[in-house]
């Protein structure tokens, strides 16, 4: 083991990266608070100046840097993408046409991605940096999280749609929420997990028997999606967004990464296959578009047993270009 890689298992530093991230996240959250006097004022600038607070939270600066770096952060540089490119070098590759990846973070869009791993939002938010959007990233999260420091507060400011799971109670809250984000000044990407809960297989098999009750096909890799978000997030930004962008994530070597490796430096490679559909392919019907969405993950698994037999996505491979930021 070398110096670095030794290092990096060091509580010690472990505690210094918490303290960091903490503290230059609470500086963040009273700056957003502050700038709530902009909102009646002007919206869009309130919009892009928290788009570019968030950034600095999310964001990594430091790839490629000595690790004395550490002893110098401040708020502007942010931890979590960091974590994973530079502290762990965990590697993503893209698995799609150029003309999808040429369109990527220039335009609105819906990202659906499986929930199948512990640190499947530090590879979408990666993604989101590379593109230029990880400021402007928007969730359909648990409302739980609204009261979780630094993240939850952070999200707040950004116009995160909040909902509790029980859709008789969420529905007006989501449809206002989604249509608040009609006009968005940046470029905006909406990640929806639409499996609704990272996949286990006692949650997979109870999946299957919803799944066998209601005639759908039986999905090896996937939960079944619950279609009720989905539908609404296509119904409330149709003619905001352009497109969905399907994208199905993977570990090699059959890897199952964790929160914690990472904080250990450990090194994984995720691989990414991405598809993209215009929005004008997704029928309007909400019956109809849920049909869709069940294909879609039939599509997927079918994705994830190619990948599980052959060890590699279908489509040309590229790696994701330097990270935009924000200017």
């Amino acid at each position: 083991m070398g110096l670095l890689a030794y290092l990096k298992t060091q509580f010690v530093l472990h505690l210094l990266i918490g303290f960091v991230f903490v503290v230059s996240g609470l500086v963040i959250n009273f700056i957003q608070l502050c700038t709530l006097v902009l909102w009646p004022l002007n919206k869009q600038l309130y919009r892009r100046l928290n788009c570019r607070l968030a950034y600095s939270l999310w964001s990594r600066e430091y790839r490629g840097a000595p690790l004395g770096v550490l002893l110098r952060w401040g708020p502007q540089e942010g931890e979590l993408v960091m974590l994973l490119e530079w502290w762990s070098c965990t590697q993503c590759t893209l698995f799609a046409d150029q003309a999808t990846i040429d369109r990527l973070g220039k335009e609105h869009a819906v990202i659906i991605l499986n929930h199948n791993f512990e640190i499947d939002f530090l590879c979408g938010w990666t993604m989101c940096e590379r593109f230029g959007v990880l400021g402007s990233s928007k969730v359909l999260a648990k409302r739980e999280l609204l009261c979780v420091p630094l993240i939850g507060w952070t999200w707040y400011f950004l116009e995160i749609v909040f909902c509790k799971r029980k859709w008789e109670e969420d529905r007006d809250t989501v449809i206002a929420g989604l249509r608040c984000l009609a006009d968005y000044p940046e470029y905006m990407w909406f990640l929806l997990y639409c499996e609704g809960t990272r996949f286990t297989e006692k949650k997979h098999r109870v999946s299957m028997e919803v799944a066998a009750s209601k005639g759908l096909p039986p999905l090896k890799h996937h939960l079944l999606p619950r279609t009720k978000g989905f539908t609404t997030a296509v119904q409330c930004l149709r003619g905001t967004v352009a497109a969905i962008y399907d994208v199905t994530l993977n570990f090699r070597g059959n890897k199952n990464p964790s929160l914690l490796g990472i904080l250990y430096g450990k090194k994984y490679e995720a691989d990414m296959c991405l598809r993209r559909f215009p929005l004008e392919e997704i029928p309007q019907d909400e019956k109809e578009a849920a049909q869709w969405l069940h294909k879609l993950y039939q599509e997927k698994d079918a994705l994830q047993e190619t990948y599980n037999q052959k060890g590699v996505f279908p489509g040309s491979r590229s790696n994701p270009p330097a990270g935009r930021g924000r200017s």
